[in-house]
């Protein structure tokens, strides 16, 4: 089971897991080619895709769209993230599964999140902050072509949960409602997940403590 395995070797687990899917790989591919800032495929479509494989479904079963995430805080203009958008849409326009890919300058997150989930996000300092902001930490993850061909794998949060199908709150930032919402639909498609509960005030507040 790769949820045993040494770090290493979950790594090497995760990269030949997630290469079944050709559609995530051609993405990689291109979405280096864009040159953006800073950037990482990230989110469902990864876990998304380990999940598929262990539960031995067709490795693109599901998965709603491809997020890449980049950072670009010299220019945080509507106008600017939008021609990086036109690009992707050109980029990826003649891939045959014709994949929803979602491109963010996650340096402008904080000027649109409230309006859209109702609670204030401060600027992030960096893509990665902004990947440790996801609802859940399985969601927690990222990766990104190199120069010469090897990953760069983000995992704040490791890769046990990811491979052993848990769903895990991060109560960083999004509500509980948007935790719970997206864990339904995944249950949906996904009934082997386990899902734990989002933490109650008393046990955030013992946890604090306890941390103090």
């Amino acid at each position: 089971m790769p949820a045993r395995l040494p770090l290493d070797e979950q790594l090497t687990a995760l990269r030949t897991t997630l290469s079944r899917n050709e559609t995530l790989l051609e993405i990689l591919d291109r979405t280096a080619a864009l040159d953006l800032p800073n950037w990482y495929l990230t989110a469902g479509c990864l876990f998304q895709t380990v999940w598929n494989t262990v539960t031995d479904r067709p490795p693109t079963h599901a998965i709603k769209d491809y997020d890449v995430f980049y950072y670009d805080d010299t220019d945080l203009s509507w106008e600017a993230e939008d021609k990086m958008i036109r690009a992707g849409r050109e980029a990826y326009a003649d891939l045959s599964t014709k994949p929803e890919v979602e491109i963010r300058n996650e340096a402008r997150v904080h000027l649109w999140y409230e309006q859209k989930f109702g609670t204030p996000c401060p600027p992030y300092d960096s893509v990665e902050a902004a990947i440790d902001s996801f609802a859940a930490t399985t969601c927690c993850l990222a990766v990104r072509l190199k120069e010469d061909g090897s990953w760069r794998v983000y995992a704040p949060h490791g890769l046990s949960d990811v491979f052993n199908l848990v769903v895990r709150p991060n109560p960083v930032l999004a509500p509980r409602e948007v935790y719970e919402t997206k864990a339904a639909r995944w249950r949906e498609a996904w009934p082997e997940l386990t899902v734990l509960p989002w933490p109650t005030e008393t046990a955030t507040t013992t946890a604090t403590a306890t941390a103090e």
